[in-house]
């Protein structure tokens, strides 16, 4: 038992004063003398003994009276928690795309709503956190409030963020937390995100009524012809085996394939579809299959026509790099140092300094002022190189040291494979081919480089700089034929073709909702321009950069929703974009709560958010007693007029 106002009992003290009134009271009796005083002493002992009698229970009677009236404002009460002191719940709602599926009762986190509105106490203050949203120390009204609003999204949110949030509300508040529950169906958590649970938390796991599923697991161009792409769609199955499942193929609302097929039980199944080339084909896959999630049976792409890249050489005339950049996919040109364009600079992607004797000052100040604006530059170096040219140039865009050039034959003969720029170059480390070699070169160290080709002595033959807004390739050997034989290895093709590559990234099939995704749109801003994203819905304007002739956007928090959207620039389509959920969000394979909170103390478990809350509702409810002991009070008052009325001394 627990007093809300425990002060007033120390006035119970004040009863001795009564007690010890009755215990020292002297009552004086007046003796009178008679003739025969047997019969009347008889009488004077009875009388004695009852009035003793009577007293004694009016003193008991009347303690007992103003000890309840003491106790009865004193408020008693039985409970877990403190009377008058609102509690703290901590309550994370798992609001990711994977809860928009079907449980016994229906919608998960349409029920798991509801029973959070239901059950949770108005007494109390709760922080509310979902993947996107956080509020915290908000009241039951308002609690209600935000949920009727919440819908899923495809965001994410760690289990460590939120154990950690979890124990630094602890560490801030001065009441510490008196629930930290977390509902979620806990999908793909493993059990080392809970290793460092340091506070009681409770896991809530929402299970669903079927444990079956066939999605779009992804799409991909296997292979293109002239007039013809065939598109691949691998197929993924969680559960029994599916027999003749229907799958269309559309170019954004008209079907251009339809096919069945079936699928083994948790296997996958690669689904071919070959289609004519167009301009911008929005293409849609979907299989009708009535499983555990519906959003994963519907998969976007984009077929964009290849941009072409403006790629210039500046120097000597070279064969080979026309050969690399083809008129199919590269805009190249070529100018002697004698007839620079230097307009023509500031509108290129890749410039390449091909042999050049020297940089004279104003095409240095030409490259500065385009390697600010996020282009990419190659240099290869002539033979008899005006080093101190080279040296003020190299200066101006980064930080580093050219030394002066070193006769030595030396093998071409290490390949960073671990390096993104040789990302789908190699199918496997090669370690036998023929290496070619250089008579001269020139070390050079750099700040922010990596070395992509390597001398047999560990030297740099070809090193990528990190600059302030682009990349600069420095190549460490003249690659005429007099010096070098790089130009006829195999490895020319791909490291030349990846310098103008990296230089504009094209646009991928489809990007994935709720992740970071960078997207390199070529075209050119004017002052106060911006690009936005749109579709029939909604407009959004994206995080944007705008560097050399390209526009890199950043998408992350939009868009909210799958489906194609629009890379526009004022009124003008510059290219569709296709967004999916991610293929996470489908998997079937989910934490095992009870056995994690057998092997954690701090760690509880429910299936029920209904039957938790009412729970710890019943924990932390509060039982007054001052009526009982008010009507305590009355009955010893009452008492006390019986004794005086019918008690007879």
């Amino acid at each position: 038992m627990q007093f809300k106002n425990p002060d007033i009992l120390y006035f119970l003290a004040l009863l001795i004063i009564p007690i010890l009134v009755h215990l020292f009271q002297l009552q004086k009796f007046t003796k009178i003398a008679f003739t025969n005083v047997a019969f009347l002493q008889k009488i004077i002992q009875q009388n004695r003994k009852s009035s003793r009698i009577k007293k004694w229970l009016l003193l008991g009677v009347r303690i007992l009276l103003f000890s309840a009236i003491l106790f009865a404002f004193s408020q008693p009460y039985i409970g877990q928690k403190k009377a008058g002191n609102q509690e703290e719940y901590f309550l994370y709602l798992d609001t990711s795309t994977s809860l928009n599926s079907k449980g016994e009762k229906g919608n998960l986190l349409k029920v798991a709503i509801q029973d959070i509105i239901e059950n949770t106490s108005d007494k109390n203050n709760y922080t509310l956190q979902t993947n996107s949203e956080y509020y915290p120390r908000i009241s039951k009204s308002e609690l209600k409030n935000i949920l009727q609003k919440v819908k899923t999204t495809p965001k994410k949110l760690e289990i460590s963020s939120i154990l950690l949030k979890i124990d630094k509300l602890n560490y801030n508040n001065s009441n510490a937390l008196s629930k930290s529950i977390l509902i979620s169906d806990f999908q793909d958590t493993y059990e080392n995100e809970f290793t460092n649970v340091t506070q009681p938390i409770s896991l809530i796991k929402l299970a669903r009524a079927t444990q079956n599923n066939v999605s779009i697991d992804s799409v991909y161009v296997a292979s293109t012809s002239m007039d013809k792409i065939n598109l691949k769609g691998v197929i993924k199955n969680q559960g029994v085996k599916k027999n003749n499942l229907p799958i269309r193929l559309y170019n954004d609302q008209k079907l251009i394939s339809k096919q069945t097929f079936s699928i083994e039980k948790n296997g996958t199944y690669t689904v071919n579809f070959n289609i004519d080339k167009s301009a911008n084909f929005l293409g849609k896959i979907q299989i009708t299959s009535n499983d555990t999630f519906l959003f994963d049976n519907t998969f976007n792409f984009t077929l964009n026509l290849a941009e072409k890249m403006n790629v210039l050489s500046i120097g000597k005339t070279t064969n080979f790099l026309s050969k690399i950049y083809t008129k199919k996919e590269f805009i190249y040109k070529h100018h002697p140092p004698e007839k620079i364009n230097f307009n023509a600079i500031q509108q290129q992607q890749l410039i390449i300094l091909n042999s050049l004797k020297n940089i004279s000052p104003s095409l240095q100040s030409s490259l500065v002022a385009f390697s600010k604006k996020g282009g990419s530059i190659v240099i290869i170096p002539d033979n008899n190189l005006a080093i101190n040219s080279y040296r003020s140039f190299l200066k101006k865009i980064t930080k580093g040291h050219l030394d002066s050039k070193t006769k030595k034959l030396l093998k071409i003969t290490d390949i960073n494979f671990e390096h993104p720029f040789f990302k789908s170059v190699f199918y496997k480390q090669v370690q036998n081919f023929q290496y070619p070699n250089s008579q001269y070169y020139f070390p050079t160290s750099f700040v922010n480089s990596n070395n992509l080709i390597s001398y047999e002595n560990d030297e740099g033959f070809i090193k990528k700089v990190t600059t302030n807004n682009g990349n600069l390739f420095w190549i460490a050997a003249d690659l005429d034929s007099k010096n070098s034989n790089f130009i006829n290895s195999p490895l020319v093709v791909p490291v030349f073709y990846n310098f103008a590559q990296l230089s504009l990234q094209p646009s991928k099939l489809y990007y994935s909702l709720g992740v970071e995704n960078k997207i390199d749109i070529k075209t050119s801003l004017q002052k106060d321009e911006i690009l936005s994203l749109n579709n029939r819905n909604n407009t959004f304007i994206p995080r944007q950069y705008h560097t050399q002739n390209k526009v890199i956007l950043t998408t992350l928090e939009n868009p909210e929703m799958a489906g194609f959207y629009s890379v526009t620039k004022k009124k003008d389509t510059l290219k569709t974009l296709a967004y999916n959920i991610p293929k996470a969000e489908s998997s079937l394979v989910f934490l095992n709560t009870e056995r994690l909170a057998k092997n954690n103390k701090n760690i509880s478990t429910s299936d029920s958010i209904k039957d938790f809350l009412r729970e710890i509702n019943e924990k932390s409810e509060v039982h007054w007693l001052w009526k009982w002991f008010l009507a305590l009070a009355i009955v010893s008052l009452l008492l006390e007029i019986l004794i005086l009325k019918f008690f007879k001394s």
